[in-house]
């Protein structure tokens, strides 16, 4: 699912627990989940600005509190009865009939839908700036260190939240909730949560089913959790996890422990480097923390050695290849006949199509189109799509002859830098701006595998910087373990919005308050 916004607030304390405290207050009854999720209501209410949600459901959530213990969102991610609209004027006014598998599963374990969020249009880009309902803004633009640091007006000096799935990082980021879906094709929940500072998990491909997710590029789509806690995500995966008779990809999920190991030896660990993911325009910043946390890695006695990944050069272009191939197949259901967009013009069945496409799509979504289509002309089908499926093949080749010679993980960077000012991210295109953001995750995606990426410091603009682990196919336990102990040895803080001093002293009370449970 997608997501939503918030910030600190006297009302809002308990919001910045995690889903393990959250869960333990609800049943020690320091809270009641109609309280905790009016305040969720409230918080979105009151950093609107964010642009983080595209609907909100306010009276469902609430009637859906009266027995639930967490949060969630998405619109991207089909629910029933709940217009799901992928940011795009061709499915405003749809309302799904069912909902996604993922969604589902969440709710009946209790889980409360309180909105829809803002995403680019059709998942297809990197800053969440393309949809139709306007940008979203990166909940870190609002904090007291960038403030204090900030020369220019609010309203022009903040930065982007990331994309495609940027609703969902800002809901996560400023509190408004505990947990949101996004689709992640190329990167697109591990590159927003990165430029937010929350935790966001890429699983292996058919770990999580993909009914109700409207497909971008269905070899490669996976939902994506995003949460505030390595433990969070592995909470959450724990639920969504395994086959779905509606999705014929999904696969039955390994034998997990109930809850990540409190105690882990690092030493059994060896973490690998890829060297090609040293690539131009990687920030001083983000190559720092690179560094650094290799250097926390191999202090604490896990073996990190210098790994290579040799078609890596050509997994941006490889990857573009293919993603306009399946969009141009997938939008082609978009026709004006049978559900969304539907032209006035009807001179023909001809003009119908065309200008019903042209109104309910964007650029960057039509640009696709013609690309893919042209990728799939007769004449080019062997020159592009077949060569982009070798290559693909050579990619994922390369990651498991790495696991195969005793690599447990790799550490990446996710991003080339901390999250860039809105004025600045759209003086480029789309498809630039993707091929930049989508260089480190995307390859993930087309070799099938599992990565998370978790916050590891603030950059000298007081915006998060985030460093991204990939494991083995069906080994996301084990890739979880891992990040679970890295979160645990860069301590992350919490966000602070401008002028909410108060309000932090009163969270900090709270989770004083609050058992811990494990971590």
């Amino acid at each position: 699912m997608s997501a939503s916004s918030a910030a600190f607030r006297p009302a809002a304390a308990m919001l910045g627990l995690s889903i393990r405290e959250v869960s333990q207050a609800l049943r020690d009854g320091r809270v009641s989940a109609t309280e905790l999720c009016r305040k969720c209501i409230d918080q979105i209410q009151r950093t609107h600005y964010l642009n983080a949600f595209i609907t909100i459901t306010g009276e469902t959530a609430m009637e859906q509190a009266q027995s639930a213990d967490n949060r969630i969102r998405t619109d991207n991610f089909c629910t029933e009865n709940i217009e799901t609209t992928c940011a795009s004027n061709m499915l405003k006014g749809y309302v799904p009939p069912f909902s996604a598998t993922v969604v589902q599963k969440l709710l009946d374990q209790g889980a409360v839908l309180v909105g829809k969020t803002n995403l680019d249009e059709f998942a297809m880009g990197a800053g969440s700036t393309d949809g139709v309902f306007g940008p979203v803004r990166n909940p870190w633009s609002y904090t007291t260190l960038y403030r204090e640091q900030s020369t220019e007006d609010l309203d022009s000096d903040w930065a982007i939240a990331g994309g495609s799935s940027g609703g969902s990082a800002a809901a996560v980021a400023s509190l408004s909730s505990f947990l949101a879906l996004g689709s992640d094709t190329g990167g697109s929940t591990r590159n927003p949560g990165s430029l937010c500072g929350v935790v966001a998990l890429k699983p292996t491909y058919g770990l999580l089913s993909r009914h109700g997710l409207i497909p971008l590029v269905n070899s490669m789509d996976v939902p994506g959790i995003m949460t505030r806690s390595v433990h969070d995500a592995a909470t959450v995966l724990r639920i969504l996890q395994g086959p779905d008779e509606r999705d014929s990809t999904t696969v039955q999920a390994p034998s997990t422990p109930p809850s990540l190991p409190e105690h882990f030896d690092i030493r059994d660990i060896c973490v690998g480097i890829p060297k090609e993911y040293h690539a131009p325009g990687l920030s001083t910043d983000t190559l720092a923390q690179w560094s650094r946390v290799a250097a926390m890695f191999e202090q604490a006695g896990a073996r990190v050695q210098e790994v290579s990944l040799p078609h890596t050069q050509h997994s941006i272009v490889c990857y573009h290849v293919l993603c306009c191939c399946e969009v141009a197949s997938n939008m082609a259901r978009f026709d004006g006949l049978e559900y969304g967009h539907r032209s006035t013009v009807d001179s023909s069945t001809d003009a119908m199509y065309t200008t019903t496409r042209h109104e309910g799509f964007n650029n960057v979504v039509r640009r696709r189109i013609l690309s893919g289509n042209y990728f799939l002309l007769k004449s080019n089908y062997e020159r592009y799509f077949v060569k982009a499926q070798q290559m693909r093949r050579l990619i994922a080749e390369d990651f498991k002859n790495v696991f195969r010679s005793g690599i447990d993980v790799l550490l990446t960077p996710t991003t080339l830098s901390d999250a860039a000012r809105y004025s600045d991210f759209i003086q480029e295109d789309n498809r630039t701006r993707s091929a930049q953001e989508d260089v480190f995750t995307q390859p993930v995606n087309m070799a099938g595998l599992p990565a998370v990426t978790v916050p590891t410091a603030l950059s000298r603009r007081g915006l998060p910087i985030s460093l991204q682990l990939i494991g083995q196919t069906l080994q996301d336990w084990k890739l979880l373990t891992v990040a679970h102990w890295m979160e645990q040895q860069v301590n992350f803080p919490l966000i602070h919005l401008h002028g909410d001093s108060n309000e932090r002293k009163l969270d900090r009370s709270v989770r004083e308050r609050t058992p811990t449970i494990g971590s």
